[in-house]
């Protein structure tokens, strides 16, 4: 594929030299003229100095045959901007952006800008899964495919306790993947037993959530 990486700090910098190592073409640009002579003594004719979210920057960079378009700045807005114009105005079917500062993800959101990568909100999660008594994690969550993976425990008084997955009435459009127990995993099949204080794995539209959290003995 055609990439376009717009951000040359860390994150950029490492996420080239790995889809450079995939035999991607990947054209990354910067707007601070330090950082840019930095790496362009290792990018070279790879990296180019610009406003990314100026429309004859995108354009020279070649984004009328781009595949994909990876906002990773370290601003929030520039990356909105940048990931808006390149759908939008040139037809990019495939973006992604970094946001920085959780409390802007909603703003991604209302523009249909997915997915967003969130490295505060990938900790967090992280946090959440360490949590010995968590009920529900969001590990993934891709909203304009229709697919989230979630990680649930199952409580000690759970009605589904010593069933087996055939046995339990889940929502369509769900898949029980994996069963952490005591800290061993196992990828179970219609005649797995489930024990209160499992933790659960699934893949599921997001709108049967609420219908799977029931099914397991969570609630709604």
């Amino acid at each position: 594929m055609y990439l376009i990486v717009v951000g040359a700090g860390k994150v950029g910098v490492n996420l080239v030299r790995e889809l450079e190592v995939q035999k991607h073409e990947v054209t990354l640009i910067e707007n601070s003229r330090s950082r840019y002579n930095t790496v362009e003594q290792e990018f070279e004719h790879r990296v180019q100095y610009g406003d990314a979210s100026e429309l004859w920057v995108l354009e020279r960079a070649g984004i009328n045959r781009a595949d994909m378009v990876i906002a990773v700045s370290g601003d929030d807005e520039d990356n909105i901007l940048i990931c808006q114009v390149a759908k939008e105005k040139y037809g990019v079917e495939r973006i992604i952006a970094r946001v920085n500062n959780p409390r802007n993800r909603q703003h991604f959101d209302l523009l249909g800008i997915s997915p967003v990568v969130s490295a505060t909100g990938l900790i967090l999660n992280l946090i959440e899964h360490e949590v010995p008594h968590h009920d529900l994690v969001r590990l993934l969550d891709l909203e304009s495919e229709k697919i989230e993976v979630i990680e649930l425990r199952i409580p000690e008084d759970s009605p589904i306790s010593g069933k087996r997955i055939l046995e339990i009435e889940t929502p369509d459009r769900t898949l029980l993947i994996s069963v952490l127990r005591g800290g061993t995993g196992f990828v179970p099949d219609a005649e797995s037993v489930l024990e209160a204080g499992d933790d659960i794995l699934a893949v599921l539209d997001p709108a049967r959530e609420d219908e799977l959290k029931i099914a397991l003995g969570l609630g709604g």
